[in-house]
């Protein structure tokens, strides 16, 4: 092989690997429960705490169990703003406020949208869930999110 070969081959493994998207190592998974007018209902999620994390969120992701998630923790109250660019499942967004109430739920988002989800004012926490969940459990605004990282 030459040198000019050896090179090209070098830079297009770079490239690729560059390229590719994250590899989601196995993740530390939390209870998260939320109480409507049907009862008590509870999940799995991951947090996303850190700036990258909330970035990348469940992008990359082709499936997600209904009864797993995640949960965006901002730190404070603000107004969040949310899309669905390189998520391949379709997801149901849940905006929570510091005291757990929810806000307003963005149901079944559309993958790989870049299209942007407001949520609507001050919020604390975003969760994410399978499209099809809120419905299904009756989820509505002042419905009330718990887990142990609200807890903090």
């Amino acid at each position: 092989m030459t040198l000019a070969r050896t090179f090209l081959a070098a830079f297009g493994l770079l490239v690729a690997l560059v390229a590719a998207p994250p590899v989601h190592a196995a993740a530390k998974l939390e209870p998260l429960t939320i109480e409507t007018a049907t009862g008590v209902h509870s999940f799995q999620v991951e947090v996303a705490r850190s700036e990258q994390e909330r970035e990348v969120g469940l992008m990359y992701r082709r499936s997600l169990a209904p009864d797993r998630g995640m949960i965006f923790d901002f730190g404070r109250p603000q107004s969040v703003s949310m899309w669905m660019q390189n998520t391949y499942v379709s997801l149901d967004m849940v905006f929570v406020r510091s005291d757990g109430a929810v806000l307003r739920v963005e149901a079944d988002t559309e993958p790989l949208s870049t299209r942007i989800i407001e949520s609507g004012g001050d919020v604390r926490y975003v969760v994410e869930l399978l499209a099809g969940s809120a419905a299904r459990i009756g989820l509505k605004p002042g419905d009330k999110v718990s887990s142990a990282s609200m807890a903090r």
